[in-house]
């Protein structure tokens, strides 16, 4: 398990963790969270999924959800962008028969604030994806990386920058260079806010490029080194519905 963290924090990946083949139950899957590695660049599924097994005549297998779960989040990203959470009923399993265990409102609402993300079968929507939380997920670790969409989003845009520029290799490390740096960057980040991929209402609340000589010293210059800063406002997904109702005494103001 350690090298499969190391090796997706030096990918700038996401490690989907499954649950074990005899863990069926809601202590069980506390027990086995407990186990994990707090890590930003992974998350527990639970529980396993029900499905045919096309080699074995199609008989009903239990199998480990990850991949199930990968499929959903290449669907959402494809579809909404990788800023969306890969969860709630437009999450569907697609021909997954059932799952190991069915959980319970109540059973998932000890299970979210764990981190853990539950799978679930409604009866209108099927088999869905009902979590998108990191192993640092607990609400007690109050972690910036709470949330697996914010996470993926944050390697996203690391990883594009990292590949967009390669350009600035050898190229003279003065104000030029960092306008030029400034400018291709933020048109970049300027196109994730026009899909939808940050809060705010402008540019100026979504996202800022930072690289000038606050960012890049005469001393980082003599090493040879460029210092980019980049933020964004995450977009963070709504988990819970809660609505409140009033009765209205009296006469209707008109």
């Amino acid at each position: 398990m350690a090298n499969a963290f190391s090796y997706c924090k030096s990918r700038r990946a996401i490690l989907l963790i499954d649950p074990p083949a005899a863990t069926d139950t809601v202590t069980e899957a506390q027990t086995h969270m407990s186990a994990l590695t707090k890590d930003e660049n992974a998350a527990f599924f639970f529980p396993r999924l029900l499905a045919p097994n096309p080699l074995k005549e199609n008989q009903i297998e239990a199998f480990s959800p990850s991949g199930a779960v990968a499929g959903v989040l290449a669907r959402t990203d494809a579809a909404r962008g990788v800023w969306k959470s890969a969860a709630g009923i437009d999450a569907q399993l697609v021909g997954v028969v059932g799952l190991a265990a069915k959980l319970t409102d109540n059973e998932n609402g000890l299970l979210n604030p764990l981190g853990i993300n539950c799978l679930r079968d409604f009866p209108v929507y099927g088999r869905v994806v009902w979590g998108s939380r990191t192993l640092k997920g607990a609400d007690q670790m109050a972690s910036e990386w709470k949330y697996l969409a914010v996470r993926r989003t944050a390697l996203f845009i690391e990883e594009s920058l990292y590949r967009g520029t390669q350009w600035v290799v050898f190229e003279p490390n003065d104000e030029p260079l960092w306008a030029q740096i400034r400018l291709n960057l933020g048109a970049f980040m300027h196109n994730l806010f026009r899909q939808g991929a940050f809060q705010g209402r402008s540019p100026r609340e979504a996202y800022f490029v930072k690289c000038d000589k606050e960012t890049t010293t005469q001393d980082d210059i003599n090493r040879g080194v460029v210092n980019i800063l980049v933020g964004f406002a995450p977009l963070k997904p709504a988990e819970f519905v809660v609505i409140k109702i009033q009765q209205m005494a009296g006469e209707i103001p008109t």
